[in-house]
């Protein structure tokens, strides 16, 4: 275990390294100007000039690189241009939101998804079967904001069950959880029922049945634990998605996560917040398949971390 920690370390160091890296160069030659954007249109050619040079930004791509870097070993982000603002403050006081719509939305993404991928498997070539599938296929092909819209529409304006947007109790989080949990879930069904369907084909689940196991022990001790091992890996993915920020919801909902001030950061081509907000999500990743690794065994332990 110690071995294999400090190698997945190693090879994490060099994923966020060559992330910063590319992202940090497509901002170098992005053709929008940030300076630009906080000289304002009537500014003069010298003002421009004035605020390129405070900003580092007239020096070469790698001495401003190596910057970027240098500062980055020291826990600093870089300061805002337009916010003047740590960049570090400024992700560290959206962290609550995002995690708290990241854990509600997997929640409900796995309570739907895999539910319905269990039901699907259990009757599989049936007309159940293929209706949840249908299902699952219209869950994955909607669109975000029209998921989010109507949910806010029937839970919120028609019956006023919800707040229709906004942060800070559990009832604003349950539409933005949910909206993220359905189309979500058509992953998780199809990717579920692909998994059970082959578990259940075994000769271990034939042999359990031989041994007269009810069809729920079956189901639930034998097939469940090995059909799940997927599905754990692309809940590690999800983590790293939803620190991202999913703007769009967020957009809707008016969630005051990290997507939200990423998309505000691309707008005005805020650099410092653009490469903060995409460290962390590549660092989100890398964790959360760190974590679904490390979880695996502990499920079947026929896997071993070398």
């Amino acid at each position: 275990m110690p071995v294999y920690l400090a190698r997945r370390l190693i090879q994490s160091v060099l994923i966020l390294l060559g992330v910063s890296l590319i992202t940090f160069f497509l901002l170098y030659v992005l053709p929008a100007d940030p300076v630009r954007q906080i000289a304002g249109r009537s500014a003069t050619p010298q003002t421009v000039a004035n605020i390129r040079a405070q900003l580092g930004l007239d020096q070469p791509f790698l001495v401003q690189y190596g910057r970027y870097l240098a500062g980055l070993v020291q826990g600093d982000m870089g300061r805002s241009y337009l916010q003047k603002t740590e960049v570090a403050t400024l992700i560290w006081s959206r962290l609550p939101a995002s995690l708290l719509l990241m854990a509600g939305g997997i929640l409900c993404e796995l309570v739907i998804g895999l539910t319905l991928g269990v039901i699907a498997a259990l009757w599989r070539g049936r007309a159940l079967d293929q209706g949840l599938m249908v299902g699952s296929f219209v869950a994955v092909s909607a669109p975000q904001f029209v998921v989010g819209l109507l949910l806010l529409y029937v839970f919120a304006v028609k019956l006023g069950w919800f707040p229709i947007g906004g942060y800070g109790t559990a009832a604003h989080l349950v539409l933005p959880a949910m909206t993220l949990g359905i189309l979500g879930s058509g992953w998780y069904g199809r990717m579920m029922r692909s998994s059970m369907v082959e578990v259940l084909r075994a000769d271990y689940i034939r042999t359990a049945r031989a041994k007269g196991l009810t069809r729920g022990r079956v189901i639930l001790r034998h097939a469940l634990p090995n059909a799940i091992l997927p599905i754990i890996a692309m809940i590690g993915i999800d983590i790293g998605v939803f620190m991202g920020g999913i703007v769009v919801v967020e957009s809707v909902f008016g969630w005051p996560g990290i997507g939200q001030l990423a998309w505000q950061a691309i707008q005005r081509v805020d650099i410092p917040i653009i490469m903060g907000v995409t460290l962390v999500s590549a660092t989100a990743i890398v964790i959360g398949n760190l974590i679904a690794d490390l979880v695996a065994p502990f499920i079947d332990p026929r896997i071993r971390l070398r």
